[in-house]
């Protein structure tokens, strides 16, 4: 028996996904947002899986821009972070990719830069997030500032919303007010909307929305409403129970006994633990699927192991299959047991975890 821990992406997931982006935003271009690893699902096999789809691709930095231009990928890329060093403006440039320009040192690269390829930027607003970007009552100097430089070609806003995640909060039409003010009678194309916005804020589409967690099959939403989008989990983190025993009432189980049975109940053991990426920190009664019945972990998450009580699946035997999150088990909610989020369970899934990618669609 094989120790069966692996993470399975469905890239037809991902198109579903994005396609529910496209429905959400009509009139709006997409950005798909595949930085850090695609959000862990990996970089390249998201992009290829997308490149039919997305308008743009959005990434951190040029580490993450250089594999999409090597692949052949040939769609717009946006530097989330724009350069890091002046001398970044000169690849940045060969590779036909656009800045985000977020402060006043970046302006200055431009400013001071020698004569070459034009770069289109996105000039950083700050409506609120209060994060990256200029004060809005700056933006007009600052776009004329770049409007003057040889090496900036079209210039185009944009701002992140913080609080869009809240769909009873009004925060995200004030940082809309921001915005407009900001960009008041300047032209060029404006991006306000993440994975929220998309979903549930039709006024901040724009020209462009910027799905991220979405693309992933994540719920952007803490509001609590119980409403899902209608998303397609793309990653399935699964294993196997290596052992399975009968424990006595009051026996501990795990490093630091942190969980006593409360009666004679099976207990099972699962092949994963932090070493793989799963939190560490995620509590006794954080929802698994054994064999596809709920069950709930037991003690404190191990590097190579997690217990689960086994009470509600009493048949489950050694080499039972067990979902940590995805098919059937929301990645958000195991991420609101552990006090996180999906982004963090996605992007901390380790190296030592094989990836297989799967066409649901392709495959019928």
């Amino acid at each position: 028996m094989t120790r069966g821990t692996r993470a399975t992406v469905d890239c037809a997931a991902l198109r579903h996904n994005l396609a529910v982006a496209r429905r959400s935003a009509p009139s709006a271009r997409v950005i798909a947002v595949i930085k850090s690893n695609g959000y862990g699902h990996g970089l390249l096999p998201v992009a290829r899986t997308l490149a039919a789809d997305a308008d743009a691709f959005a990434v951190t930095c040029l580490d993450e821009a250089r594999p999409l231009r090597e692949a052949g990928l040939d769609q717009r890329i946006v530097l989330l972070e724009g350069v890091y060093e002046p001398a970044e403006l000169a690849e940045a440039g060969a590779l036909g990719a656009d800045l985000v320009v977020h402060a006043d040192w970046q302006v200055e690269v431009f400013e001071s830069a020698a004569s070459g390829r034009p770069v289109d930027v996105w000039l950083k607003v700050d409506s609120g997030m209060h994060r990256l970007g200029f004060a809005p009552e700056r933006v007009p100097d600052i776009h004329r500032r770049l409007a003057a430089c040889g090496r900036v070609g079209e210039i185009r806003f944009m701002t992140h919303l913080a609080r869009a995640d809240d769909r009873d909060c009004g925060y995200t039409r004030d940082q809309l007010s921001a915005m407009d003010r900001a960009c008041e009678a300047l032209a060029g194309e404006r991006s306000l909307a993440n994975s929220a916005g998309t979903l549930a804020w039709p006024e901040t589409h724009g020209d462009w929305v910027r799905p991220g967690i979405m693309l992933y099959g994540a719920s952007p939403f803490c509001d609590g409403r119980p409403e899902r989008p209608p998303l397609r989990p793309a990653m399935v983190l699964e294993s196997r129970l290596v052992a399975v025993s009968q424990r006595r009432a009051g026996d501990l189980i795990g490093y630091g006994g942190t969980y006593t049975c409360p009666e004679p109940m099976p207990v099972g053991v699962v092949s994963i633990g932090y070493g793989d990426g799963y939190p560490r920190h995620a509590p006794s009664g954080t929802p698994v699927l054994v064999g596809g019945v709920r069950a709930r972990t037991v003690g404190r998450v191990s590097m190579d192991m997690l217990c689960v009580d086994l009470r509600p699946c009493t048949q489950a035997r050694e080499g039972e299959r067990v979902v940590l999150w995805g098919e059937g088990l929301p990645a958000e909610e195991v991420a609101e047991h552990a006090g996180t989020i999906a982004y963090e369970l996605f992007c901390h899934v380790t190296a030592r975890v094989p990836m297989n990618y799967v066409d649901t669609e392709a495959n019928g």
